[in-house]
């Protein structure tokens, strides 16, 4: 599987995947939820206000019978409500609506909910360029701020994580820094040393990591030999780690508006997949990053 369309038609032959959306009376979040309904991906409960809810619901052409309506409790927030669907079985999937994406992510944290497995929490996004044979995976775009090697050790194993159930094998994962020597003045670059050892000794499962490596050398085999860059991984990057949120933001969105890439992009490291959507993704992308969160559930 190597673009989104065998993404989506994979997505398509798993049954059965009910999404939990946590403040659902929005119409964009609504959009993504019809579209993900349409190509029989999912089935939906809305949490939030009835009304509310309803009224968006006919507004963006949601048929009734692809979703249920529940309420929170009386002072019950809509993520504390969408959360419990997850705890008590009744959702596979959670997705964030209009509630701060902190709100969220406080319950899905919160012990007693059971979705907290004890990792650091990422977001992957994945991307098609029809410049590649393959999809490019980029972390932490949009959740840890100034991850430290402990959480990236975790992120880029959720990362490898995430593309191993798309059926990559063995990933190569680039810690991605402005240059590819170690250069104690710029700590990145010791980070990305450390997960390549870490790597090398089985620490990090699933994938190989390389790095430091800058951009061009780690998806451009030409650039890496033309360094001088002895490395059989250099080049081959299917995941890029980005050193922070800055430079792993700049990469996305200059991925999305400079290039014609596709995109979808997940939170993981939870018991189960989180979708977010911004209200500047594309149609596509929504109904992409859904079909990920339903390949990304674990069987029972």
């Amino acid at each position: 599987m190597n673009n989104f369309k065998e993404l989506l038609e994979r997505a398509g032959q798993k049954r059965g995947c009910i999404i939990s959306v946590a403040q659902a009376a929005d119409k964009t979040v609504l959009d993504a939820v019809k579209q993900g309904t349409e190509a029989g991906l999912i089935s939906a409960i809305l949490v939030g206000s009835r009304a509310a809810i309803k009224k968006k619901a006919e507004e963006t052409g949601l048929k009734p019978g692809s979703y249920t309506i529940t309420e929170p409790e009386p002072n019950e927030s809509p993520a504390v409500t969408a959360v419990r669907l997850i705890k008590e079985g009744k959702a596979d999937i959670l997705m964030k609506g209009l509630i701060p994406t902190g709100e969220l992510l406080k319950e899905v944290l919160r012990r007693e909910n059971g979705l907290n497995m004890g990792k650091t929490l990422s977001h992957v996004a994945v991307f098609k360029h029809p410049g590649y044979d393959r999809f490019i995976f980029v972390t932490d775009a949009g959740l840890n701020i100034a991850p430290d090697l402990s959480q990236k050790k975790d992120i880029v194993q959720n990362a490898i994580d995430l593309a191993v159930s798309l059926g990559v094998k063995e990933p190569v994962a680039a810690a991605v820094c402005a240059v590819e020597v170690v250069n104690p003045a710029m700590p990145a670059t010791i980070d990305a040393a450390s997960l390549a050892k870490m790597s090398e000794r089985g620490v990090i499962k699933g994938g190989r990591v390389e790095g430091p490596l800058a951009l061009d050398n780690a998806v451009s085999v030409e650039a890496a030999q033309h360094k001088g860059i002895k490395s059989p991984l250099a080049g081959r990057a299917d995941i890029l780690l980005a050193p922070d949120i800055e430079a792993g933001n700049i990469l996305y969105k200059s991925l999305i508006f400079f290039t014609s890439a596709e995109a979808a992009g997940l939170i993981v490291g939870a018991r189960v997949p989180v979708v977010l959507t911004s209200r500047s993704d594309s149609a596509a992308s929504k109904l992409y990053s859904i079909a990920l969160g339903v390949l990304s559930v674990k069987e029972n």
